[in-house]
């Protein structure tokens, strides 16, 4: 994934053990480098001008301040791009929400596997961390361009709306979904994220201020006006058209693109299914999943969107789709909610 200067890395917690843990695990691999290991929020705040990290691993559950808190005051002085460890819990998004970049379940520590696992997903995502941006949480008070949700219905052939994400992507889609009324056409969702958590960020994402009702999909769920299913985290989804009505088949299956669930999958059948009575949006992420699923819709007759490089975290399966043509129209995050329904008014 990368070549050339190490990754310098600094450790933020308050067990020792675990930070001896996690400290040796990364630093197995040739590209990252520990330099630096701090007790709680305090210690590395004097740490991080004198070692200058160009990646933070931080705790969530720490003493004397939580990473949550830490993160949301640091961000603004210092947009280090961070990491943050927790235990399973909602937590991980209010992480998210504050500016980091990822997150990693905490390990069982007495389960060698575990930790081996645990070591490998957390090195991958530090490399992603070194070249993604640092969220701008300004996003998430966007009071320009608001789509009235009192708007009247919208008579058209869109059918459907699929959007894919990874890197990034819980908040980036929050921040579409929130903007849009109760009478867009049905949404399905693929976001890489582990099956423990797609269900949580399902359910927040329900109780937070949308007006569309959103659900974890199952087999034989109907994509109606004012619905969204997001796949579940183990889970392969795909569309089908049974009956007159638009349904989903959720699936365990092979990794596509080193994913499951694959955006890819999702895209080729909404193409084959719907041709040009949907609209596909892909959002930030490392990799190129979704690319050739989005371009298949294109090709099809589909209006595709793709996140631009500005306001992406990790500018990568957007720019691998716009790359090969998948893309009609690339725009910022905050203008993809505008965007999407005035495609939606045209037809």
């Amino acid at each position: 994934m990368r070549t050339g200067k190490k990754i310098k890395v600094l450790v933020v917690d308050d067990s020792l053990v675990f930070r001896e843990v996690l400290s040796r695990g990364i630093s197995s691999d040739p590209y990252i480098e520990v330099i630096a290991k701090a007790v709680d929020p305090f210690d590395a705040r004097d740490k991080i001008p004198k070692f200058h990290p160009s990646v933070m691993i931080c705790n969530v559950e720490m003493p004397k301040m939580n990473g949550i808190e830490f993160i949301r005051r640091l961000i603004p002085q210092y947009p280090l791009p961070t990491v943050v460890v927790s235990t399973i819990s909602e937590s991980v998004f209010e992480a998210m929400r504050a500016g980091a970049v990822d997150f990693v379940t905490k390990p069982d520590v007495q389960s060698v596997k575990n930790v081996e696992i645990f070591i490998k997903e957390l090195i991958l995502k530090i490399k992603i961390a070194s070249i993604a941006k640092v969220p701008n949480r300004e996003l998430n008070n966007i009071s320009r361009g608001i789509i009235s949700h009192k708007s009247s219905k919208v008579v058209n052939k869109i059918k459907i709306i699929a959007i894919g994400a990874s890197t990034g992507g819980t908040e980036a889609i929050y921040n579409v979904l929130k903007y849009l009324p109760r009478n867009t056409p049905g949404i399905v969702i693929v976001q890489h994220i582990p099956p423990i958590f797609s269900r949580m960020f399902t359910e927040r994402l329900n109780t937070n201020s949308i007006s569309l009702k959103v659900k974890e999909a199952q087999t034989g769920d109907i994509v109606e006006m004012g619905n969204v299913l997001i796949v579940p985290g183990n889970k392969h989804m795909r569309l089908k058209k049974i009956d007159g009505k638009y349904k989903v088949e959720c699936f365990s299956g092979e990794r596509v693109n080193g994913h499951c669930p694959s955006v890819d999958l999702l895209f080729e059948s909404v193409a084959k299914e719907i041709g040009s009575n949907a609209v596909g949006v892909i959002l930030t992420g490392m990799g190129y999943d979704g690319a050739k699923g989005l371009l298949s819709m294109r090709k099809a007759g589909a209006r595709t969107i793709g996140q631009n490089e500005k306001s992406s975290i990790v500018y990568g399966m957007p720019k691998v789709a716009y790359d090969i043509g998948a893309v009609e129209k690339q725009v910022s995050l905050e203008n993809i909610p505008n965007l999407i329904y005035s495609l939606i008014k045209e037809g």
